[in-house]
């Protein structure tokens, strides 16, 4: 059944009940024109699609379908700051685009109280032929605000977005990093309930960036509004919202009004089964055209596995990788990326750096890299390595916090309790004065 409707509700913002959201692969419809109008038919008075699988198989995939939501059900409540976040495909933009009635759902109900302003991808709710200043009264309009309420509000929305000598151009002529600076001072500015934001924002400069992430702060806990965020940075999410949970696969793997704990499992932080070394019996990349890899490891300098925890600055640990190279490119990236509990980048680290002087020799066939780890430099915690490999400029082969090998690395030192993430030996002296 789909209700999509405004309710009356004292304290929840959004309900979603058993929600799921079906694509079909390579076809717009039943394949005839009088299951088309059965389907419409049963849509329209709330009844199941009568061509849709019953049982609890509905939800494979197949070779026609594939459910990007499967049965998902939960409830934000008003002024709550709510991260989204999952891996790429996991269905978060699907889940957006639900709530902002872009897309209608194929099961279940979505309840709404308030108005919604969405920032969802570049360029959204804009048209191209119109100056800047004409779309913030097209979007207010569509919003349902008068024009002398957005009268109100324009200068503030001009002097947010900073691209005020631009605002009488036509956005058909804006770079990426203009749209998005005028679609979030639009969608932020505006009298709207609930404000959802995606990745889009990684558009934008860190300067910017900041700015938008301090709005919606202001904006849930000034105004009270709502706002669901979607990011694969960790640390905004983490900045910017309370609760949250993550998508796998179209369903909720994991939520709870600790946004850190959130994190930790998305991160696999308190995942006991993650160790020090992996293993590819998957055959992951078995189909890529350059790279293969075989095993991926924390050890010592003699390829010995380490897998116990670090508690000495003076141990040598390094970072094995163990692949085969199928075509010899100068592009070839093969490295990994260190993270720390709350999903920060530290350093990123591959075999063609161009710190590194002696660029090792890179064969076709079978090749055992390997790299100290920088142990001295840090505290003490807990660390996630992702494998990671790239051709230079051009493609991800695997890219970062997408589905890679990944291991984590404990480290405890004797200068327990000190603050940051990393704990260097710094030398101190003093002079006569």
């Amino acid at each position: 059944m789909i209700i999509v409707q405004n309710i009356e509700m004292s304290e929840i913002a959004i309900r979603v009940e058993h929600l799921s959201k079906k694509y079909h692969l390579g076809v717009i419809n039943n394949g005839t024109l009088f299951r088309d109008i059965q389907t419409w038919f049963a849509l329209k008075l709330g009844k199941e699609d009568p061509h849709s699988k019953i049982g609890e198989n509905k939800y494979s995939i197949n070779e026609d379908h594939f459910w990007a939501l499967k049965d998902i059900s939960f409830d934000i409540k008003q002024g709550d700051r709510i991260g989204i976040i999952g891996k790429n495909g996991a269905g978060k933009s699907t889940l957006l685009k639900l709530l902002s009635h872009i897309t209608a759902p194929t099961e279940g109900t979505i309840k709404i109280n308030g108005k919604i302003a969405s920032l969802l991808e570049v360029g959204t709710g804009f048209h191209s032929e119109l100056t800047g200043r004409e779309n913030i009264y097209l979007n207010g309009a569509i919003l349902g605000m008068k024009k002398r309420r957005i009268d109100q509000k324009l200068d503030e929305i001009i002097d947010f977005s900073g691209i005020k000598d631009h605002i009488d151009t036509p956005v058909k002529r804006y770079s990426s990093g203009m749209y998005v600076r005028l679609a979030f001072a639009v969608a932020a500015h505006l009298d709207s309930d609930i404000l959802i934001a995606d990745e889009v924002l990684a558009v934008g400069d860190a300067e910017f960036q900041k700015k938008a992430l301090g709005k919606m702060q202001d904006l849930s806990t000034g105004q009270g509004r709502t706002v669901l965020f979607v990011s694969h940075n960790m640390g905004a999410v983490k900045n910017l919202c309370d609760a949250g949970f993550v998508l796998e696969r179209g369903k909720i793997a994991y939520a709870s009004g600790n946004i850190q704990d959130v994190i930790n499992f998305y991160l696999h932080i308190d995942d006991i089964s993650k160790n020090s070394s992996w293993t590819n019996v998957n055959k992951l990349c078995a189909d890529n055209l350059y790279y293969m890899p075989f095993e991926f490891f924390i050890g010592d300098n003699n390829g010995n596995i380490i897998e116990k925890t670090i508690n000495s600055d003076n141990e040598d640990v390094y970072i094995h990788i163990v692949c085969e190279i199928k075509i010899l490119d100068p592009a070839l990236m093969i490295g990994y990326s260190i993270y720390n509990e709350e999903g920060t980048l530290l350093y990123y680290s591959g075999s063609n750096d161009i710190f590194n002087k002696n660029t090792p020799a890179l064969v076709k066939g079978k090749n055992h890299l390997f790299s100290q780890i920088p142990i001295h430099i840090f505290n003490s915690g807990s660390f996630i390595i992702e494998m990671t490999v790239h051709l230079f400029n051009i493609a991800w082969i695997l890219a970062p916090r997408d589905n890679v090998p990944s291991l984590k690395l404990n480290i405890k030192k004797f200068t327990e309790g000190y603050c940051g993430i990393f704990r260097p030996k710094i030398q101190w002296q003093t002079k006569t004065v």
